[in-house]
């Protein structure tokens, strides 16, 4: 019987061959041995395809890619295992098994696939050169066969879809070819917030004070308050001052940005019967802002008859020679660095401000006390007036504070319908404070304005913020096309009457800018 080529090259391998020998038909050893290795190749080529051709139609492009990579490293390590080995295959052992492993790689991870019952065509076991011990042994053409066989070689994630593996990504036979780069996901889009939403932001950052800073200005202005009770009592044993009271904006909720100022009222008590208040109006000074506080009754109770004969000038109080005599005794008798001390903080006097100023200086904060002496209870509405350095013939009158009974209307106007008109004062504040021109609008002129808006019967809830800031805005420029902003507790007074024609100008034009683009503004 003939025998095949397989057949003849097994019977001349177990023949004795010694080294250097020619064989039969003039061949010597290493050209017999070049034949075989090419007769092999074939063979095992031809089942090679035969495998991935049928595999390929059993466990799809995915699993034929994966039968025919772990079959080319099995190939490649028979060639190297039965090949005879000399100086240029030892050499290159290295670079070919760098190879072969770059060549693995490029299955960087291999879903696990479902076995599938293989036809009965390809269910024979195919009959294959037997391998070394150290490499993995081909069973068969089934999917879960190949399957094992890669996990010996690379190992599988379980995690990842079987969508990440292309049908061109690998092609019948061992082929280099690069995966397809996964799509980037691409940057979220900006956000594009509206005017309230920007409002509402500038209040978070720039308006709200934190609980914990109003906490600790309300305590430090207390302790100096009790301090400063105790020094004017000792000083001025003779003057009958009141309980000493710190409020203002902190304690009112009309505070934005940080708690930097404080208002510490020293209130004198006069005797009842003897003193009356005059307006300004009907005073040398017709002054609508200042009363005079006149000293009555001297028929019955002349002059010495109360301690606070001393400061009238022209049978009035004079102001301005109380707030002299307290400034003298602020910056030169109180021990300002001891109580500093026991308070924890630095305490100095300001010389350079024409009010009674006290700045603190803690670690946590920086807080502004303004001591302002006060006429409370002289007369039947119960005005309060202040000790203000005035000019002129007014300089001995006192300034009517309207401040009590504004943040007191406020409160009640949004208690009524949950408003936010104090809300929008503080933004208000918060905005003009950082601006060069708008700096020159204080909080009094501001709060005109929300009081004049806050009596109207529109909607004040948090959803018609922007929409009230930009009200304010158009109600400020009106104020200014016509140079009056009454006041609204006293009509007859306008406040903008201490600025110059430029600065209503410089005001005006900030304000038409912010109008057209109120972004601009925060």
């Amino acid at each position: 019987m003939a025998l095949g080529p397989w057949s003849s090259a097994q019977a001349s391998a177990q023949k004795t061959v010694l080294p250097g020998q020619v064989l039969p038909g003039g061949q010597t050893m290493a050209e017999f041995s070049q034949k075989r290795g090419r007769q092999r190749d074939e063979v095992l080529g031809s089942t090679v395809d035969f495998l991935l051709a049928n595999a390929r139609l059993v466990l799809g492009v995915g699993g034929a890619a994966v039968l025919g990579i772990a079959t080319l490293a099995v190939k490649r390590l028979i060639d190297r295992a039965t090949s005879p080995r000399d100086e240029d295959d030892a050499k290159g052992d290295t670079t070919c098994l760098e190879e072969s492993w770059k060549e693995l790689t490029l299955l960087k991870t291999t879903p696990r696939l479902q076995p599938r019952t293989p036809p009965a065509a390809l269910s024979q076991p195919a009959s294959l050169p037997a391998p070394l011990p150290s490499a993995p042994a081909v069973l068969g053409c089934g999917g879960s066969e190949a399957v094992r066989i890669c996990h010996h070689v690379l190992p599988v994630r379980e995690d990842l879809s079987l969508s990440a593996l292309s049908g061109d990504c690998f092609t019948e036979g061992p082929s280099d070819t690069e995966p397809q780069p996964l799509p980037q996901p691409s940057s979220p889009a900006p956000l594009c917030l509206t005017f309230q939403e920007k409002l509402l932001v500038f209040e978070r950052d720039h308006v709200t004070i934190p609980e914990a800073h109003v906490a600790l200005a309300k305590q430090l202005a207390g302790d100096i308050a009790l301090e400063l009770q105790a020094y004017l009592r000792n000083k001025f044993p003779e003057l009958p001052f009141g309980a000493l009271v710190p409020g203002g904006p902190l304690y009112d909720g009309l505070q934005g940005g940080a708690a930097s100022r404080v208002r510490l009222l020293v209130p004198l008590v006069l005797e009842v019967g003897l003193w009356g208040l005059v307006p300004g109006v009907d005073t040398v000074a017709r002054d609508p802002r200042c009363w005079a506080v006149r000293r009555t009754q001297l028929e019955f109770h002349p002059r010495g008859s109360s301690p606070w004969d001393r400061f009238l000038v022209g049978g009035y109080l004079s102001s301005r020679v109380l707030l002299e005599l307290l400034r003298k005794a602020l910056a030169s008798s109180v021990n300002w660095p001891a109580i500093g001390g026991l308070l924890g903080c630095l305490i100095r006097p300001s010389v350079a401000s024409e009010e009674l100023l006290l700045d603190v200086q803690h670690e946590r904060l920086e807080l502004t006390v303004a001591v302002l002496l006060a006429v409370t209870g002289a007369d039947a509405e119960d005005r309060l007036l202040l000790a203000w350095p005035l000019e002129g013939l007014a300089g001995n009158l006192w300034l009517q504070d309207l401040y009590p009974a504004e943040a007191a209307r406020l409160r009640a106007l949004d208690e009524r319908d949950a408003g936010t008109r104090r809300r929008l004062l503080r933004l208000l504040c918060g905005v003009c404070r950082g601006h060069p021109a708008l700096g020159r609008l204080d909080r009094c002129h501001l709060t005109q304005v929300v009081l004049r808006l806050g009596e109207e019967e529109v909607d004040w809830a948090e959803a018609a913020l922007g929409e009230r800031f930009l009200q304010a805005l158009e109600s400020l420029i009106d104020s200014l096309e016509r140079a009056s902003l009454p006041c609204h507790f006293n009509p007859g007074v306008n406040l903008l009457s201490g600025l110059r024609e430029e600065e209503i100008d410089d005001i005006g034009f900030a304000l038409y800018s912010g109008l057209q683009a109120p972004e601009c503004l925060l």
